[in-house]
């Protein structure tokens, strides 16, 4: 092992020690969830930004959550460090036949194409395609992948035509239901919109969190430009009415 990667296991070992940290001692799987979702999107936003400072620590932040992770499956006796390690080299070579096999795959599309054969010889996706898309994923990334995997088998659109249709469906939908002010169905037919437009995104290889996450720091930027505007002026946008905020809100747009 690395001898600066096994510095970090014997550190973590050092931590969940008799004589170690009061609070590193009491974690569990469970408690260090939120961490582990916290240190994924930081890693995420650093990538965003393109800071490259920030991905390397936010890196560092994710291995050490794997190290953690380990090491408290260790104290319970399940696996280590090196297990997981030689579980995703095992994985990595079983499903990569076109480089470490005889398999030979030219394109991106073709790897992708042959992925779910890899995990049936694994033993996944047994009993349905839809095996094994996690249920704590969040609601655009995991409805991505249900269309995704659907998709592999013929379950599709033959063009984006169709989808545009489905969408204006689901909005006439939604609008009717509207009117009756039943909430469980406005939510259901609020969800059909959403999910109509991740298909969209997905036949457009858009992929909807990315894009919705560029969307609201976009509306935030252009929105606290909008506070600072209001301010320059004396005013708070409590007391602006609504049609000098549109036109303020033009001006910005106008100026990028």
């Amino acid at each position: 092992m690395n001898d600066k990667f096994q510095k970090l296991v014997e550190i973590m070992e050092k931590l969940r020690s008799e004589e170690g940290c009061p609070w590193d001692k009491v974690q569990t799987h469970d408690t260090l969830k939120r961490y582990l979702l916290e240190e994924t999107y930081e890693l995420i936003e650093a990538i965003e930004k393109k800071d490259f400072r920030g991905i390397k620590e936010e890196l560092g932040d994710l291995l050490l959550q794997i190290v953690f992770h380990s090491k408290i499956a260790k104290d319970e006796g399940k696996f280590d460090i090196n297990d997981v390690i030689d579980t995703i080299s095992t994985k990595m070579i079983n499903r990569h036949p076109h480089v470490f096999g005889a398999a030979s795959f030219e394109t991106p599309e073709e790897v992708l194409s042959q992925w779910d054969d890899r995990k049936k010889e694994e033993g996944k996706l047994i009993d349905s395609i839809l095996e094994g898309i996690p249920i704590a994923l969040p609601a655009l990334p995991r409805a991505y992948k249900i269309q995704s995997r659907v998709a592999k088998v013929g379950f599709d659109w033959d063009n984006i035509e169709g989808i545009f249709d489905k969408l204006t469906e689901e909005v006439n939908e939604l609008k009717e239901v509207v009117k009756s002010g039943q909430k469980d169905k406005i939510e259901e037919e609020v969800g059909d919109v959403l999910f109509s437009i991740v298909n969209i995104a997905r036949f457009l290889k858009i992929d909807p969190e990315t894009a919705l996450r560029k969307t609201n720091r976009k509306f935030e930027e252009r929105f606290k430009k909008l506070e600072k505007l209001a301010s320059e002026r004396g005013k708070s946008l409590k007391e602006m009415p609504l049609s000098e905020m549109d036109t303020l809100w033009e001006q910005i747009k106008k100026e990028e």
